[in-house]
């Protein structure tokens, strides 16, 4: 009936935010107090919730029993498929109130939001950078410990993050999941599709601080930024001959 009613009765001492059961409000504390009672017996690694546990499990064994009926895609958990759908759909329901950028999942937006509000509550106890989430802190944590937990079946090239290694097997695969809507152009990243798209949509958010010449892709305001600064890191290896970067078909 609280689903009817609204009714939260259980609020979390420390932000305020209500919950329709008191286990809910437990597992939230979790992200307040960091306590991770749910621990994977591979890998050192705790999770707050058992359903998370689960779920993480599924990476060893290769389990991933919620497949997207439209290309078959397989995935570990209900909320990845979900969250997949929307690339078919093209829908982004989960609208930023600062910048109006629309998401697909809530979490994302959640993520976003720290740009605007510079938010960075998980901090690295090596270092001190400062974190906007729990994962990206753990993520972040590999780059002191040098963990590379995901490794790649077939070459054995080894990554910090699962996502950095679905992205790789294409290299393999071959797979390219991101159409573009308008000419049909397939890509292996969703942000390689994305920049692609401002070619259609003639967008150039990337802008020259010192000419104000304006690019559609960050890495080609870094190869022109390299006019201004004189710039040359990469070397010929037959004559020594230094180049400002590799040519692309937008500076060709």
């Amino acid at each position: 009936m609280r689903i009817h009613t609204g009714e939260r009765p259980h609020s979390c001492s420390v932000c305020g935010k209500g919950f329709v059961t008191s286990s809910n409000l437990t597992q939230h504390m979790s992200i307040h107090t960091g306590e991770r009672p749910h621990s994977c017996s591979v890998w050192v690694k705790g999770f707050a919730r058992v359903s998370h546990l689960t779920e993480h499990m599924r990476i060893h064994t290769g389990e991933r029993p919620h497949s997207c009926s439209v290309c078959g895609k397989d995935f570990v958990s209900r909320s990845h498929l979900t969250y997949h759908m929307n690339i078919h759909k093209r829908e982004r329901p989960h609208i930023c109130s600062v910048c109006g950028k629309g998401f697909a999942s809530s979490l994302h937006l959640t993520y976003h939001m720290s740009i605007h509000t510079g938010e960075r509550p998980h901090s690295c106890s090596v270092c001190g950078m400062g974190l906007t989430n729990s994962s990206n802190l753990t993520y972040h944590m590999r780059i002191h410990t040098g963990e590379r937990p995901y490794s790649c079946g077939v070459c054995g090239k080894r990554f910090v993050i699962s996502s950095n290694l679905t992205r790789h097997m294409r290299i393999h695969t071959g797979e390219r999941p991101h159409s573009c809507s308008v000419c049909g152009k397939e890509f292996a990243r969703g942000s390689d599709l994305i920049n692609h798209m401002r070619i259609h949509k003639g967008e150039r958010p990337h802008s020259c601080s010192v000419c104000g010449k304006r690019f559609a892709i960050r890495s080609y305001l870094t190869r022109h930024i390299r006019i201004h600064t004189g710039e040359r890191p990469h070397s010929c290896s037959v004559c020594g001959k230094d180049l400002p970067g590799a040519p692309t078909s937008h500076n060709i």
